[in-house]
Parts: C-alpha cells; structure tokens; sequence
C-alpha cells in the first residue's frame, strides 16, 4: 500500500536549483498566480518581437530559461547530465511551431531524425518525439479527418507527410528508440490516429517502440482504447499509448460551440481526472499488450499509477512504464519519483529563443489557467526556500 506521501520532498524536488533559480522560479510562478497579468504581458510580448525591440535578452533569462534548456540539442547536453546523475531522464523537444510550407516540413523532418539518432547515442535521453502538424499541413490532416476529399496538389502533399511520418518511425525502428506522436486538436487528430495505428502495427510486433498520445481530456478516449486493444490483439502488435490530460480545451469548446456541435471535452475536471485515471488504469491492467508513458502534473493520478503498479506486481523500473513531467514544472513529481527508481523522463523543450515564444507563451497561459497548479508550485518553493534558510541558521 502506497502510503508515504512522497511529493512533498522540497529537498529533493529542487536539489538541482541554486537560490539564484529558486528566486527566479519563485518570480515566475507569482507572476503567473495573477490572469489578469497574463494576456496583456502576452499581446505586448508578440508586439515587441513583431516590432523587432530588443527583449530577447529578457525573455531568455526569466520565462525561457525556466522552461527551456537550451538553444540547441549540444545547448542542453549540460543539464540532460545533471539531470541524469540523480536517475532524471530527459525527452527533447525542438519547440519550434506554426510552420506551413514543404521546406519547413523538410526541415522539422530532419531535426525529429537527428534526435532519434541522438536519443540512440545518449543514454539519457529514452524517447524521441514529433508534433504531426510539424511534418505536414493542418489543413491536409484537417481534411482526411473530416473525410474531405483532397485536391491533386494536396494528394501529393499528404504523401510527402506520411513518407516523413513513416520514415521517422522506420528510423525509431532501426535504432531501436521509442519514438510518440504528440496529439492535437480533435478536428485533425483522427487522421493522425490512423496513421500512427498504422506505425504501431508495422513496428510494434514484439515490443511497443512507436506511441500514440491519447488526450483524456475527450471522453471518448477510454472507448477508442479498447477498440484499439482488441485491434492490437487480432493483429499481433503492441500499443504504445502516452496520455496526457490535454492542450486545447478552450479551443475545442468554442470551436464546437461556434459549429452547434457536442463538445469532445469531458464537461468538467472531475470528469477528465475520472477518465485520466480510468485510461491509465485500463493500460497498467493491461500491460502485456499496452506500454504506457503517464505524462501528468496531477499528484493523484501519479499516486494512483503507483498503488496500481504496485497492485500488479508491475517493477519500478519495467521499461513499459515511464512517468514524465514538463521541464520547469512539477519537479517534486519528476524528482522525488526518480529518487524512488521510478522510469521518469523529463520533457526538455529547446530552440532558437524568438522560434520557441508560442511555446513559452502557451506554457504562461497555461499555468495561469490550470486551478491549483501555480499555488501548489509557489508553496513548494517557498517551502523549499525556508527550509535551505533554517539549514543555513541552525549550522
């Protein structure tokens, strides 16, 4: 029986942070504790950069530096490392987003496929990652979701997608790297299903190496799970399932309120905790045929994920089951879960800092917007703050 409660460890939550990033976090979270700072430092953030005023050098020593680990992959080596030494895993991200022409897809294409093979070279690093909007146009995967016929010139475009979609994933194959697919909005994401069934199917015989993200915030996810199971059974491959709560609620609620369509969206956080956890449970209880990465900042369901596993006899370290937090936040979930041999991975996002703003302003409204989540990360730092002060008065 889990009963110690864990994530309340600020010395091993925070034992990589000097005072200096203690102080600058500590900054962050409270600026991000009040919305109604929020959308206007947004708005003036994307008119500086537009107007081309010099606020790069702000913007990487607070936000960017808080939730980025560097420029480039080499950038980031320094804190995959340290990361590493306290059995911290990392999964880079180059959050580089909005792009639209075929060069740009060639390009993102060739940096998902160096990281693959960076991911093969690093120890540290177990999983390599691709945003499917990032390979080819929304409007295409848009389409083929909506059972839209496609013109000629976009026939062809969404054949160069799935040549670069498959190729990353022949390559994740090769170098025998577990490689997922993040999710998007509902509108796009049953093409991007399909074509990561596909994936699964080809390169999942006999262990799960490709992952598709489940959103559970759709409460519908935990049906599609199931039919996919059976399918998997019938077929003979294993399903890499990453969940997730899910990114877009309020763009999926006004886009189906805007349509007069039902909202894919559980109908309040009660329910999308419910089917989080209803999700990840069905995956532990299944984990023969199921691997499973639990990407979520909720201490509950991380709690629950641990009785389960515990319940099934499921190792700490099985290699079907990884645990992950986002770099620069809930690092008394990553850390003290790494401190106990849990699989725990960091995800790592890295770019050209103008590149990574949409990123790093997402992650700002985000945080402002998640209820109790800035408070729960103000207190541990505060907590963390006055513990390293009593150390230093009493020695």
């Amino acid at each position: 029986m889990i009963e110690k409660k864990i994530f309340n460890d600020t010395e091993t939550a925070f034992r990589l942070k000097t005072d200096l990033e203690l102080n600058r976090a500590l900054l962050l979270f409270n600026v991000m504790g009040i919305p109604s700072l929020i959308k206007p430092g947004i708005l003036l953030t994307k008119f500086s950069l537009k107007a081309r005023l010099p606020i790069q050098p702000l913007i990487k020593s607070t936000i960017f530096d808080q939730f980025c680990a560097g420029t480039s992959k080499d950038d980031c080596k320094p804190v995959i490392k340290e990361m590493h030494q306290v059995n911290l895993s990392s999964i880079l991200d180059y959050s580089v987003e909005g792009k639209k022409t075929e060069e740009e897809f060639d390009a993102a294409f060739r940096v998902k496929k160096d990281l693959i093979k960076f991911a093969q070279e690093e120890t540290e690093i177990p999983f390599a990652i691709f945003k499917p909007t990032a390979l080819g146009s929304f409007e295409i995967w848009h389409k083929l979701s909506s059972h839209i016929n496609l013109n000629e010139e976009e026939k062809v475009e969404w054949q160069k997608t799935k040549a670069r979609v498959e190729d990353l994933c022949e390559e994740a194959y090769k170098q025998n790297v577990r490689l997922y697919a993040d999710a998007e909005e509902s509108w796009m994401q049953d093409a991007a299903d399909d074509l990561m069934e596909e994936m699964m199917e080809k390169y999942n015989k006999d262990k799960a190496l490709i992952f598709n993200t489940f959103q559970c915030y759709r409460w519908d996810r935990l049906d599609y799970l199931k039919a996919l199971h059976k399918k998997a059974n019938e077929k003979g491959f294993k399903i890499g399932a990453k969940i997730v709560r899910g990114a877009y609620m309020e763009k999926e609620n006004k886009r189906a309120k805007k349509y007069g369509k039902k909202s894919p969206i559980c109908e309040s956080k009660k329910a999308t905790d419910l089917n989080f956890n209803n999700v990840m449970t069905y995956c532990l209880d299944n984990i023969d045929d199921i691997a499973v990465f639990i990407g979520t900042h909720n201490e509950m369901s991380n709690y629950l994920a641990l009785q389960a596993m515990e319940d099934q006899g499921i190792a700490k370290d099985d290699p079907r089951v990884w645990f992950s937090q986002l770099y620069g936040m809930s690092d008394q979930i990553s850390y003290n879960l790494a401190s106990k041999d849990y699989n725990t991975a960091k995800l790592v996002p890295f770019g050209p800092v103008k590149e990574v703003v949409p990123y790093l302003l997402r992650r700002a409204e985000e945080n402002s917007s998640v209820e109790g989540q800035t408070n729960r990360e103000l207190n541990l730092l505060q907590g963390e703050k006055k513990r390293r002060k009593l150390v230093l008065e009493t020695n």
